[in-house]
């Protein structure tokens, strides 16, 4: 090593002795620097990474690369030096390694004079290192193989200009393979080769942060062959032509075309190698988790996950195709031999088509193309098929992409999170559609089905139920195959003390036989599965049938990994029909309610009657208002059975229809906020104001000489608060890797911790230190009166919690007051009546009102509605997704933390979405980008000037003659 430590020594003191390093890295870090900040709009983007770095410096490093290069060969040959060189006791190996050491050693430094950028990206945001350490490594490899390539050149020529030229040629060449200017116009097949040869496309994985053995192989094979051709170059200048020297000629080029062979082979023979690879994300957002290879693990079939991909297709996704086969290939290796993985063209064969189309709904889609002489539509497929059994799911090409648009116009396109995709959606096709068999078959624990009933005390108009429980579990028993057991409990014969002990231990009442009856009966359900119990409901008027679909429904909750039921509870009327009749009838929460079908079995429930359904996991509550006590007493008795409820709330009523003229806010009207005081929460008659906000498109009116105009202007809104990292519960998993995410005309939240002093509470969200609360009406901004704001501030300003989560036990709203459902009519009679066999009316007693819910009950209180509002929903999707999808990842952790189910709530934390820089002034912008060319212009002087004072110390070598 001592010899190519001394050539590189000495190569790096020539250089740094003249002003060509300078020279050189000077523009390569003008370049980046004005890339980044310029070209890519780093500020604009407000995203907390460098991607806008990384994706300017495949072709920054062709040319920082050949001006390093152009002279090292060329020089020498054109000074007359390579010829002592050639004749020094010293390997060529040597010589042409140590040139190479120290050209990298260059380009080493002025990457490190880049490090200002990541610096000042993670003091400005929460930037994930793993990405930046994969691009600084990838683009250390991608300069090694230019670096050879540009060597090999110079060695060629003796001109350092045609050096320069050939090099960029050449490397530049070896970038555009893998471009989509060249793959555009091959299949999937030729182009995924192509990018396989392309030095710029295997530079992607590697940005990402994803160090993978064939991208490190691919470089090296790359760099190895030009350092040969560079050797041989060198050694071909002392050949002679003679006969003698013939053999070693030959055998010299022989060599070098065997390794050139072998190289190749080897990178063919990595191609089809996925599992290889070392994900430095935070998070390893690019490998398969262990909650997707526990889910893999419990397949009892083989399940098919088909891609299906046209040859011909948009350019922009034309490079995703290969990633997307990666990660089914790790699936299918994970789930060792249970996935059946395929990936097809269904234009190559008519019967797949047909198939596609007829069987699974899978069409074509029209995607215009922009070729060099016109522009064409094509159709063409991009979907993937998963399918279990007689059942399966299709994902297309709006489950899968996220485009985000760049500067200039261009568009981003990336994978959403496949992951998190594939692995819900083969939840859904395995868990959410199985047989009541299979999930007795894969259950871990016996189950217990408890019958709780006194059949001598059970009024004559429900004397049946107990035979139809019976019928019901008998046939669920045999079903089973000895993992459901039923027990049966009378407690007519029980004392006081042991009915009292038997009603403690499950949490029950008897029933009164009648309204005004002092006759009591038991008719009560319950699952125990392992140390878990829960309650069966059953209402008095079912049969059989209705029997055992709540007692499968319970069975099936049980279960791993099945697909949970979401109950939604939306106002019947919007705002603005409550005060302007007159408005046409729709739904403001419609999209949100789309998304989640996505994930979960939706049901819309009407809770008028009394009551919610037994089967449901979570009950969402959104903008409660205008609600009956009906309403109110069946929303507390479901979280009294200890079901978990998320409430979106708050104060204020908005009224954002099109037929207001402003914007205004109108308290809330019969709401529940007395119910959620009652249990500890107190949702205060305000809303909350931030400096840290988004903007709002407002409509403003302006006065041109008396002559008034409204017009939209984009500004900051303090009524959208927003929330970062230093607002949320790290940890929470609900917020844990949240990156961001904006509460829109929210209402502070106030716990009473007395009440609440034996559960578990958590703040998941608090506005920032610089925030007030607004008691004022209107919420249009009058910039007239408040130029700076359009509101008034105030001095009180301080954190408002915003979001809680609360697990423990609760006292029931009604457990000292009437029952609502024991209301009458005129004549005095209950208005809860029901038809029997013989067509009389009869009257049927309620269910006991339940007093307390169990410690395991969850509550989820969110003081804003209107970030679920669609008008908001589509306002964040047009301003840019990321907003959009921190909305819909919050409420979807918010159900799956209040089901216990954190499966999905993980893989979905993982995805890659968007860490957003801090909120920062144009000055404190302008400031930072100055800082970093200030950092790298000093930095560049004091190497330089290091080189020169060391350069000028160095003392003339003294020949000795003895």
């Amino acid at each position: 090593m001592s010899p190519l430590l001394t050539i590189a020594r000495k190569e790096l003191k020539a250089t740094f002795g003249s002003p060509m390093a300078a020279i050189f890295i000077g523009a390569f870090l003008l370049s980046a620097l004005f890339s980044f900040f310029w070209l890519e709009t780093f500020f604009a983007r407000n995203i907390a990474d460098l991607r806008p770095l990384f994706r300017w410096m495949p072709l920054l490093m062709i040319f920082l690369s050949a001006a390093l290069t152009m002279r090292q060969w060329s020089e020498e040959q054109k000074m007359g030096t390579l010829e002592i060189l050639l004749t020094l006791p010293v390997r060529l190996s040597h010589l042409v390694l140590g040139k190479f050491l120290a050209v990298l050693t260059l380009v080493a430094l002025a990457l490190l004079l880049t490090s200002g950028l990541p610096i000042t990206v993670s003091v400005l945001g929460n930037m994930d290192w793993g990405p930046v350490i994969g691009g600084y490594l990838g683009a250390l490899l991608l300069a090694s193989a230019y670096i050879a390539i540009g060597l090999f050149i110079s060695s060629r020529t003796d001109n350092q200009i045609v050096a320069l030229i050939l090099t960029v040629l050449v490397a530049g060449f070896f970038y555009i393979l893998g471009s989509p200017g060249i793959t555009n116009f091959m299949g999937n097949t030729g182009g995924e080769i192509f990018r396989n040869l392309g030095t710029g496309s295997r530079f992607t994985s590697i940005e990402r942060g994803v160090i993978d053995l064939r991208d490190l192989w691919y470089y090296g094979s790359l760099s190895g062959l030009f350092l040969l051709l560079n050797i041989i170059s060198l050694d071909k200048k002392r050949w002679s032509c003679g006969q003698a020297t013939t053999g070693y000629r030959r055998g010299v080029m022989l060599t070098g075309l065997l390794v050139a062979a072998n190289l190749l082979a080897t990178n063919i023979w990595l191609s089809p190698v996925t599992s290889t690879r070392l994900d430095l994300t935070e998070n390893q957002d690019y490998s398969i988790s262990q909650t997707t290879r526990d889910l893999l693990a419990g397949l009892d079939e083989p399940l098919i996950m088909r891609g299906y991909f046209s040859a011909k297709t948009h350019p922009l996704l034309a490079p995703l195709a290969p990633r997307i086969r990666d990660l089914l290939e790790e699936y299918r290796i994970a789930a060792q031999g249970k996935i059946e993985v395929g990936f097809i063209d269904p234009r190559e064969d008519q019967d797949l088509e047909g198939e596609a189309n007829q069987l699974f709904g899978i069409k074509p889609l029209p995607f215009q193309v922009e070729g060099r002489y016109e522009s064409s539509v094509v159709s063409s497929y991009f979907h993937i098929l998963i399918k279990y059994g007689d059942q399966h799911v299709v994902l297309g090409f709006d489950d899968l992409i996220e485009i985000q648009r760049r500067a200039g116009g261009q568009l981003d396109v990336q994978l959403r999170n496949l992951e998190y995709d594939l692995t819900k959606s083969i939840k859904k096709t395995v868990y959410g559609f199985q047989s009541l068999a299979a999930v007795f078959q894969q259950a871990r624990e016996e189950m217990e089905v408890i019958v709780i009933t006194t059949p001598s005390t059970i009024p004559e108009t429900i004397a049946n139920m107990p035979a139809e429980i019976d019928k019901a579990t008998a046939a669920l028993q045999k079903e089973s195959g000895g993992k459901l057991h039923v027990s049966h409990f009378d407690p007519t014969g029980l004392n006081e003390d042991e009915r009292e002990q038997l009603n403690t231990q499950y949490n029950i009442l008897p029933l009164a036989s009648s309204f005004f009856s002092e006759d009591t009966f038991y008719l009560h359900l319950f699952l125990r599965t392992g140390e878990t119990l829960d309650q069966i409901h059953i209402a008095m008027d079912m049969g059989e049938g209705e029997i055992r679909q709540e007692m499968e429904a319970a069975i099936k909750r049980s279960s791993s990994g099945f697909l949970q039921t979401v109950g939604v509870w939306t106002p019947k009327n919007t705002e603005h029909q409550m005060y302007q009749p007159q408005a046409p009838a729709t739904d403001n929460y419609q999209l949100f309610q789309t998304m989640l079908r996505e994930n979960y079995n939706l049901e819309s429930i009407d809770l008028s009657e009394g009551r919610a359904p037994g089967h449901l996991d979570v009950l969402l509550v959104v903008a409660p208002h205008d609600m009956s006590d009906l309403e109110r007493f069946a929303l507390d008795q479901y979280l009294m059975r200890g079901g978990s409820v998320v409430v979106l709330t708050s104060s204020h009523l908005l009224d954002i229809s099109p037929y207001s003229q402003n914007l205004e806010a109108k308290k809330t009207e019969n709401g529940i906020a007395d119910l959620l005081a009652h249990y500890g929460v107190t949702v205060e008659e305000s809303l909350v104001m931030d400096l840290q906000n988004e903007p709002f498109p407002i409509p403003v009116s302006r006065d041109l000489g008396g002559f008034v105009v409204q017009e939209i202007q984009h500004m900051a809104y303090p009524f959208f608060v927003d929330v970062r990292k230093e607002g949320m519960d790290d940890d929470n998993p609900i917020t844990a890797n949240l990156p961001a995410i904006t509460m829109n005309w929210a209402s502070p939240l106030e716990v009473d911790h007395d009440k609440l002093s034996q559960s578990k509470i958590s703040t998941l969200l608090h506005s920032s230190s610089n925030s007030w609360s607004y008691l004022g009406a209107s919420i249009q901004p009058d910039f007239d009166q408040f130029p700076q704001l359009g509101f008034p501030t105030d001095d009180a300003m301080a954190k408002r919690p915003l979001a809680l989560t609360i697990q423990g036990g609760f006292t029931s709203f009604f457990a000292d007051k009437p029952d609502p459902r024991q209301q009458t009519n005129d004549n005095g009679e209950p208005l809860e009546q029901v038809e029997n066999k013989d067509d009389q009316e009869t009257q049927i007693p309620p269910l006991p009102v339940i007093k307390t819910s169990p410690d395991s009950t969850r509550l989820v209180v969110v003081g804003s509605a209107e970030f679920v509002n669609d008008m908001i929903l589509s306002m964040s999707r047009n301003m840019g997704q990321d907003r959009f999808l921190n909305s819909l990842q919050f409420l979807q952790n918010t159900i799956d933390w209040s089901t216990e189910d954190e499966g999905l709530l993980t893989i979905r934390s993982r995805g890659s979405h968007a860490r957003l820089l801090s909120p920062m002034t144009r000055s404190k912008q302008t400031f930072w980008e100055w800082l970093n060319y200030g950092i790298a212009l000093v930095s560049l002087i004091i190497i330089s000037f290091l080189g020169l004072y060391r350069r000028k110390r160095e003392e003339p070598m003294e020949l000795e003659i003895g």
